[in-house]
């Protein structure tokens, strides 16, 4: 107890939690971030010892002590591997290697007290206390010209085990239509959380408007005017590409279309797709890019507004990856706005208009550190590629040079002087 309780403080948290049983273990995996597997080992703790007062009740010649002597050992399992878990994230905290933590599984009194009193283990800067972002907000909300799309997004949270975690604050900007934007971030920069605020899938503290209409008030209607489409597709291998569009159009487009009208609109896509020539072959027998294209025309069906795609490239070669990024520029042009996820941005960059950078705060919430036109991003980071730019605002824990309060405080100074306009 008294080495946890000094671990504890070295972490800047309140020693005397050490003290509290099962809870002790669950504020450790808080500490060094694995608070999900705290919270299991917490729960099973609990069951374990649950059973060892009713089996105490039960005549030891009996089944049912047998059956609550397995169980009891079922749960034990797991508990056992949630703590290794945890003890793994101990001791990758104090940037030692992971093998320590077979010592704290035999010998977790002493290495708790080794750990909790030599000076010469310390946890890293980035593990102490509770980080505070130094970035600014821009209290602003912008007003798009009623016809692109609009995101006034003051903060998205979630409760995550008792905790309220803020995922995004203070995105505000405006896309006109005609234009390609790429979203570039980090891992847990929050780009897929900021997709589904947008389209409406996850509710945000959010004002989001695709022309004059909220997509939040009117999402009934607004549904059809989004398409999303995620990296995995959901289609039926057994399905003939024509029966799969079909199916599409009968979900995506709305019940006061004639039955004409769809056929019409289904041939359409597929022409727009190249598939019409592939219209009776069954969706297994597609190749990697021939797949990627129906699911994306799935999504199309209903010509949206706003065409949203994440890793569309993902499993692609370079050449159809590029004749797949065409086709959406093509899209585009043709008025409509299409935001793309890749992590291959560098090799189609000059087929976007402009470019949403987002980047964790030190408080690890996702905070807009850049949007505007491809041709300006370089000069704002003093990058030369989107990889580099990755590496300027990933965390210095992920191999980035740890600037990302630099350029959200930058692009926020940006914006006020520009007078709100983005």
């Amino acid at each position: 107890m008294i080495g946890m309780w000094k671990v504890f403080k070295k972490f800047g948290k309140k020693g005397w939690l050490s003290l509290i049983p099962l809870v002790n273990g669950y504020k450790l995996g808080e500490c060094v971030r694995r608070e999900r597997d705290g919270f299991f080992m917490l729960l099973f703790t609990v069951i374990i010892r649950g059973l060892t007062v009713i089996s105490a009740f039960v005549d030891i010649e009996s089944i049912q002590y047998d059956i609550l002597l397995i169980t009891q050992f079922i749960f034990t399992i797991p508990m056992w591997v949630l703590s290794v878990r945890i003890y793994i994230g101990l001791v990758e905290a104090f940037g030692r290697k992971k093998r320590w933590a077979i010592l704290f599984f035999f010998f977790d009194w002493f290495m708790l007290m080794l750990f909790g009193f030599s000076k010469k283990f310390m946890p890293l800067d980035d593990y102490v206390g509770d980080k505070h972002s130094d970035a600014e907000l821009s209290n602003i909300s912008l007003l798009g010209d009623g016809s692109g799309l609009s995101v006034n997004l003051n903060k998205r949270t979630t409760v995550n085990f008792f905790k309220k975690l803020t995922l995004l604050r203070d995105i505000h900007l405006t896309i006109p239509t005609g234009h390609m934007v790429l979203l570039l971030g980090g891992s847990g920069a929050g780009k897929t959380t900021f997709l589904n605020a947008v389209t409406g899938y996850e509710k945000a503290d959010a004002e989001i408007k695709i022309g004059k209409l909220d997509v939040y008030k009117e999402y009934s209607r607004m549904k059809y005017d989004i398409g999303f489409v995620p990296q995995g597709d959901l289609m039926r291998d057994n399905d003939t590409v024509y029966r799969t569009i079909a199916d599409a159009a009968s979900l995506r487009l709305t019940t006061d279309m004639k039955p004409a009208e769809k056929r019409k609109r289904v041939e359409e896509v597929l022409d727009i797709f190249g598939l019409l020539p592939l219209k009776s072959s069954l969706v297994s027998k597609l190749s990697g890019g021939q797949r990627k294209r129906l699911s994306i025309a799935m999504e199309y069906i209903s010509f949206p507004t706003l065409f949203i795609l994440d890793e569309p490239d993902s499993g692609l070669d370079g050449v159809v990856a590029r004749n797949l990024f065409e086709k959406l520029r093509e899209i585009a042009d043709t008025g409509k706005i299409v935001i793309v996820i890749t992590h291959t941005p560098d090799r189609v960059i000059d087929l976007f208009d402009d470019v949403i950078v987002l980047a964790k705060d030190a408080e690890r919430t996702g905070r807009l550190a850049y949007y505007g036109p491809v041709d300006e991003v370089y000069d704002f980071f003093g990058k030369e590629s989107m990889e580099n730019i990755l590496l300027a605002i990933n965390q210095k824990d992920e191999g980035g040079e740890g600037r990302a309060e630099e350029f959200v405080s930058k692009y926020v100074s940006r914006l006020k002087a520009a007078g709100g306009e983005a």
